[in-house]
């Protein structure tokens, strides 16, 4: 069900309003139909790489005027879009890949729309994330997100570290030149046969998921001569086939019946 009060009821973009759009990982082909429409009747589109962005406005034909919203600028961009669409234009804001502010820009921006009381939307889709939870074979009812690991080799092993006891699966995105690193780690301090999944390329053509122990994953890994691609690390749980059940093994917990068989 459309959101009337978010767009407008002739099906267009509604007027003094943010939408943070969510833009394919790497497969254009998963990008909604919503998207394609807000992208199309914004009057200005916020985005990480103009350059990355104009792309993919060319290959579905649109042509909107960009300007730039990264780290680096997000501060200073932020008041500048909240003000323009106070005053009346709308406006989406878009990442390079994925859901906006999932590890991205644009906190800052709606944080400023939402003190001069302008209407954020979410016009979902894509987002890496859940996309490697989904597919990592580790429990998906619980679980948290925490962004990328720390740069420093203290910082990231106590983060780690931190998950020796976690009852829940957590989600990493890692660096290529950084990611056996971390899974060597994984190994050291939670142990060898903490289970794991690693996807790399997700909807892109050498996409792949790497799922077992940490130590296997790693004697995969260490193999080759270097690793390439985006990539998502999922840590499971201290026991994940107990907490995928329930906690004392027979899914009580978790398992509800099924009203109606899927149609």
């Amino acid at each position: 069900m459309r959101n009337r009060d978010a767009e407008q009821s002739g099906g267009t973009a509604a007027a003094g309003v943010i939408y943070l759009v969510a833009t394919p990982l790497g497969n254009l082909e998963d990008i909604t139909l919503r998207a394609l429409r807000i992208l199309g009747e914004v009057s200005l589109i916020a985005c990480e790489d103009t350059r990355r962005t104009g792309r993919l406005l060319q290959h579905f034909r649109i042509s909107k005027p960009l300007v730039s919203c990264h780290d680096h600028n997000e501060a200073r961009r932020a008041t500048e879009l909240a003000e323009r669409a106070a005053a009346g234009e709308s406006i989406a804001l878009v990442s390079d890949a994925g859901t906006p502010l999932i590890a991205d820009p644009g906190y800052r921006v709606v944080q400023a729309a939402i003190d001069r009381g302008v209407r954020v939307v979410p016009v979902p889709g894509p987002s890496a994330a859940v996309a490697a939870l989904s597919v990592s074979g580790l429990p998906s009812h619980d679980f948290a997100f925490k962004g990328f690991l720390p740069s420093k080799g203290a910082k990231r092993r106590a983060a780690i570290r931190s998950l020796e006891r976690s009852d829940s699966s957590t989600v990493f995105y890692e660096a290529p030149h950084r990611i056996l690193a971390a899974v060597a780690d994984t190994c050291e301090l939670l142990g060898g046969s903490r289970r794991i999944a690693i996807a790399r390329e997700l909807t892109k053509l050498h996409e792949e998921v790497l799922r077992g122990p940490a130590a296997t994953v790693f004697e995969s890994l260490s193999c080759r001569p270097s690793q390439k691609g985006e990539f998502v690390l999922v840590i499971g749980p201290r026991d994940d086939r107990k907490a995928a059940l329930g906690e004392d093994g027979s899914g009580s917990t978790t398992a509800t019946p099924s009203s109606a068989p899927d149609a």
